[in-house]
């Protein structure tokens, strides 16, 4: 269902020079990528905001933001298109104008919406149009469905900054659209690496790419100090 994307980039990160998941090619230091990880928390009463991305096949980036401080919970699902309720056979014929996006439902006195940015442009190739390496269809495009008007303007600014820098040999193609409704999706899918992870897919696929993300956010782990 997935393929792993053929190489990494080298951003700098938390002070620090890791790999990321990214396309073929030369690879430059990103400082917008330590820009959004450099930007605190907000210092809030608790509260739970939420974050819809979709990036690629959903398995994946559940399994990685799952993965992070301040992630309270991650659901995966649909959004976009123009058919009600629709099942995951119908989002895979590519006709529904859904993407499979996970909602990630977040505290933001401990990760900022800027925060979890970085993780969206680390987890997958935000290069690519309507496709994830051998995935291909709108189903598995890059987008951002932000909920207010502070993540559209501040994903429209790192996207600008991104491409500016040229942080990626190519232009980064990242939908960015108002959030309108999310329809989950069967029980299955959810939590599906943690419930999954002997399932060959997710030892030879997923595993790799979740190693590589705990590596570039060591700090941000859950568990971590």
């Amino acid at each position: 269902m997935y393929s792993t994307l053929k190489t990494s980039l080298l951003l700098t990160l938390f002070g620090m020079q890791l790999s990321a998941c990214a396309q073929d090619g030369n690879y430059q230091k990103s400082k917008t990528f330590k820009q959004m990880n450099d930007t605190q928390p907000k210092e809030t009463m608790h509260k739970i905001d939420t974050a819809t991305f979709g990036a690629g096949c959903f398995w994946c980036t559940e399994a990685q933001f799952q993965q992070l401080k301040g992630v309270e919970k991650v659901e995966s699902g649909f959004s976009g298109g123009h058919v009600k309720n629709p099942t995951y056979k119908e989002v895979c014929t590519g006709t529904t104008g859904h993407a499979e996006v996970c909602n990630i439902y977040y505290d933001p006195a401990q990760i900022s919406f800027d925060e979890l940015l970085a993780a969206f442009w680390t987890c997958h190739d935000p290069t690519q149009l309507n496709r994830q390496g051998n995935d291909v269809g709108t189903q598995y495009r890059s987008v951002v469905f932000y909920h207010n008007e502070e993540q559209r303007k501040k994903t429209e600014e790192y996207k600008k900054k991104l491409n500016e820098e040229k942080a990626y040999d190519n232009p980064v193609v990242t939908e960015i659209s108002p959030f309108t409704v999310f329809y989950k999706a069967e029980d299955y899918h959810q939590d599906y690496y943690n419930e999954n992870g002997s399932q060959p897919y997710c030892m030879f696929v997923i595993k790799p790419k979740l190693d590589k993300f705990e590596k570039v956010f060591k700090g941000k782990l859950k568990g971590s100090k």
